[in-house]
């Protein structure tokens, strides 16, 4: 023979649980948590790649400025830093001529990241 329920009962038939809707809240929990890492690793992946371009558009200004204190091209070699540095979609911040004909470049992007700005510096010369 069974025993009889002697729970109380709400209107409408259910048992009052207190363990109702926790596992809704744990699920959402979650998700907002997969979502803000998803958002992070975005942010840091649109990061990397900036820096990249950042060091990309300083390797090319230093070399034509390179190029450029040696003769081979026409022209200034900060200034011929500063127009293939925008060509790539960033700025000189500075350049110095050294011994040598070589040439230091340091640029940054002109898109900023929301996590600050990419910087890029290189050093090119006559080869060895």
């Amino acid at each position: 023979m069974s025993r009889p329920d002697t729970r109380r009962t709400r209107r409408g038939g259910h048992t009052p649980d207190p363990e109702r809707g926790a596992g809704t809240v744990l699920a959402l929990g979650l998700g907002l948590l997969v979502v803000l890492a998803a958002v992070l690793i975005a942010l840091l992946s649109q990061s990397a790649a900036m820096a990249f371009r950042a060091a990309a558009a300083a390797d090319l200004a230093a070399l034509g400025a390179a190029d450029a204190a040696r003769g081979i091209a026409p022209g200034e070699p900060c200034a011929v830093a500063a127009e293939v540095a925008h060509r790539n979609g960033a700025r000189v911040l500075s350049c110095a001529e050294g011994a040598g004909s070589t040439v230091q470049v340091r640029t940054e992007l002109e898109v900023r990241t929301p996590l600050g700005a990419a910087t890029g510096l290189a050093r090119a010369g006559p080869p060895p």
